[in-house]
């Protein structure tokens, strides 16, 4: 039987940041209640399309893997932000990378990243593929109504990835569990779509809107029915897992969800208060930064959670391998930002606090 191991990982965050102090200039907020309520101190505003956030990150990912595009079988993007629909982004991606494979987008919001490693790992496992590069990248600034406390404080932008390669040894994703709860599709959404009349003005209003408490109890809900059930189907004990990676959408749910689980709360990996939540980016970033920081060691085991709009939900199990060092070093950059992120916003502000 093949598993699916990670053997590449990159990140790329956008250098312009908004801080809360920024935020506190056009709307009425504060880093006091921002940062006790969401754990955020500021979020990365990006200056370029989702797929240039996404195409860096790949490019590291497959130095610190030590292969080219060209050696990939599929490349799967979670992103629920892309720069266009037709065509999908991930053949943006493709095409500045030198790939030629399959390659696809998917929106499980939140969840993307995690639902590309269970997609990404069945491929290995089915003998249908050997490589595989899963994406989640983000450019939420673009969907923020800036009038809106309660969302423009909390989302950012930023991308991250990694390679899969088979493997005949008993490590890399050693499980997954996917779910969606249709019932509470609606108290997370953008009015983006077909459904939208292109002929009515207003229509071009659409914002990211939810219910923050009927998230946070579905969240939490979500994540630990999925992460119990696939540290039970791998018959891991709780005890043995070395770090939780989730979703990082507010740091009072990750405190919860690890409370109740009952694991250590300095197991959790939280980042939050760098990057905001960028959705389908944040558990890639996440990971990027806990091998910088050598939290990561050689053979640990992860667990792994996340939710999102839909209400999407998804848990995986990873078993760490030898290497946490990067093969190479990609010298991809994104092109460079002489705005603020103030300045990014500004008119988005304008048009959304008039």
């Amino acid at each position: 039987m093949q598993y699916a191991t990670i053997t590449g990982w990159g990140k790329c965050v956008p250098p312009a940041t908004l801080t809360n102090h920024d935020l506190a200039t056009f709307i009425e907020t504060s880093d006091d209640w921002i940062k006790p309520r969401t754990g955020i101190s500021q979020r990365h505003i990006s200056h370029v399309n989702t797929s240039e956030l996404a195409s860096v990150a790949a490019q590291r990912a497959l130095a610190a893997a030590g292969i080219e595009g060209s050696d990939l079988d599929m490349i799967i993007l979670a992103t629920a932000t892309p720069d266009t629909l037709i065509p999908n982004i991930a053949s943006t991606v493709q095409a500045n990378i030198g790939a030629s494979c399959a390659a696809f987008d998917i929106n499980a919001a939140c969840s993307g990243f995690l639902y590309g490693i269970g997609l990404g790992s069945s491929q290995i496992k089915s003998g249908q593929c050997k490589k595989v590069l899963v994406i989640g990248a983000e450019r939420l600034s673009f969907f923020l109504d800036w009038s809106r406390r309660e969302t423009a404080v909390l989302f950012g932008d930023g991308a991250g990835a990694v390679v899969l390669e088979a493997t005949d040894e008993a490590i890399g994703v050693l499980g997954y569990e996917l779910n969606n709860d249709p019932a509470g599709r609606d108290i997370l959404k953008a009015g983006f779509g077909t459904a939208m009349d292109r002929f009515e003005a207003s229509s071009l209003d659409f914002y990211i809107e939810f219910n923050g408490q009927e998230i946070f109890k579905r969240a939490i809900a979500g994540m630990g029915k999925l992460s119990t059930k696939v540290i039970e189907k791998c018959g891991i004990d709780k005890d043995d897992i070395d770090w939780v990676i989730p979703h990082q959408a507010n740091e009072r749910i990750i405190d919860t969800l690890i409370s109740r689980m009952k694991i250590p709360k300095e197991k959790a990996v939280v980042n939050i208060a760098n990057y905001g939540n960028t959705s389908a980016a944040t558990i890639p970033i996440a990971i990027c930064d806990a091998l910088e920081q050598g939290k990561i060691q050689p053979n640990q085991t992860i667990l792994s959670c996340a939710f999102g709009a839909g209400l999407t939900s998804a848990a995986a199990l990873i078993k760490w391998g030898d290497r946490i060092t990067p093969l190479k070093v990609s010298d991809a950059e994104l092109p460079p930002c002489d705005k603020t992120g103030i300045e990014l916003v500004s008119k988005a502000v304008k048009h959304f606090c008039k």
